[in-house]
């Protein structure tokens, strides 16, 4: 039997996910253009690594045999964390590591500080929605044309909060932001 494990991304780790990101955005087929160009202008590898500066976990690479298999991308927000993408390369969808991904987020994020996952999934999508509903997510609602025209499920999961306070998220300021921009030009 194969070994599923995950860690933090490292920075060549982050190479293959951001590549593999952006492969799965483009080839999905729940998603309109103008969503499609937001995410990858959104998603920069400098962008995947200011999320890494709140939490290493935040990119999550997750092996079959020692070797990156699949991604899971999350930041705070709101006092929850949001699923931001989790997939399994082409090559290993075939495995169980949708059913290890879905799994080992849960355990590593139910860790006291959030109150909730949740994640926004495309109504039409109903094989994300069996797999979240299966690992014990909900839909607790539709959102009509709330992201570029498309409507969205809201899925959610409670999590046992015990700490103080909230995570207040991800500011990259205007120094981030200049950045992004810069890391655009020359191809980051």
């Amino acid at each position: 039997m194969a070994d599923m494990t995950y860690r933090a991304a490292t920075p060549a780790d982050l190479e293959i996910i951001h590549r593999e990101l952006m492969a799965v955005i483009d080839e999905s087929p729940h998603y309109n253009e103008l969503f499609k160009a937001h995410e990858k202008g959104r998603l920069t590898k400098q962008y995947l690594r200011a999320l890494q500066t709140q939490d290493p976990f935040h990119v999550i690479c997750v092996l079959l045999d020692g070797t990156p298999a699949g991604g899971l991308i999350s930041g705070p927000e709101y006092g929850a964390i949001f699923r931001y993408w989790s997939w399994i390369f082409p090559a290993h969808r075939r495995s169980r590591l949708g059913f290890y991904g879905m799994r080992l987020f849960d355990e590593h994020w139910d860790n006291g500080k959030f109150h909730k996952a949740y994640t926004f999934v495309r109504p039409e999508n109903t094989v994300a929605l069996a797999l979240l509903d299966r690992y014990g997510y909900t839909v607790t609602a539709t959102f009509k044309t709330h992201i570029f025209g498309q409507d969205y499920c809201v899925v959610e999961k409670p999590y046992t909060k015990v700490t103080e306070g909230y995570d207040s998220g991800m500011g990259i300021g205007r120094l981030g932001r200049l950045l992004q921009k810069v890391g655009s030009v020359v191809g980051r």
